[in-house]
């Protein structure tokens, strides 16, 4: 799952950097020659919409969701290790709502053959296609992470959920920087 995260992660940031560039040209043409090449909001908001379940998956997957651990590193190991659970399904139970809601949503575009309100009228089954299959990869990988976590606490297995789960401490953030730092 590691492998796909990170070829998921390249296919967002190319689409990213292809959005920043064609942003980029579009500003440029359009203040040079008072052109605008049209569409570029479109494809941005079909862009972001399609990259932001592909960029939530793979913070599921390698567990880089953001959390305060403020007070994370003085608790026992088992109130950790439930904290981490929690975190874990909450992102798999906000997934499922989100391929429920997208679901939804991509049965009525099909239903009423919705077209785009732009210049280009696209129909949107296709964007939303894309979208639909992002959400649901989304959805797939958090299931996949939470399905792993309640089987370490279903085997009794605090300390490894808690290790597994939970975010690194300060040190080891430190120590991964540095070794990043080396390699490049």
């Amino acid at each position: 799952m590691a492998r796909l995260s990170h070829v998921v992660g390249a296919i967002f940031g190319f689409m990213m950097i292809s959005l920043s560039l064609l942003i980029t040209t579009e500003t440029v043409v359009r203040k040079l020659f008072s052109i605008s090449l049209g569409g570029v909001d479109e494809l941005s908001g079909y862009a972001i919409a399609i990259g932001a379940p592909l960029a939530f998956s793979v913070a599921s997957i390698e567990l880089s969701n953001i959390r305060i651990n403020l007070f994370y590193g003085q608790l026992p190991r088992s109130a950790r290790a439930i904290l981490n659970l929690i975190s874990v399904l909450g992102i798999a139970v906000l997934a499922l709502f989100f391929l429920v809601f997208s679901y939804r949503t991509f049965s009525e575009t099909i239903g009423y053959r919705a077209l785009a309100q732009t210049p280009w009228a696209t129909p949107l089954v296709y964007p939303q296609s894309f979208w639909f299959a992002a959400i649901a990869y989304f959805a797939l990988t958090s299931a996949w992470v939470a399905r792993r976590a309640v089987a370490l606490l279903l085997k009794g297995s605090l300390d490894t959920l808690a290790d597994a789960f939970g975010p690194e401490r300060v040190e080891e953030e430190l120590e991964t920087e540095l070794e990043d730092l080396a390699k490049r």
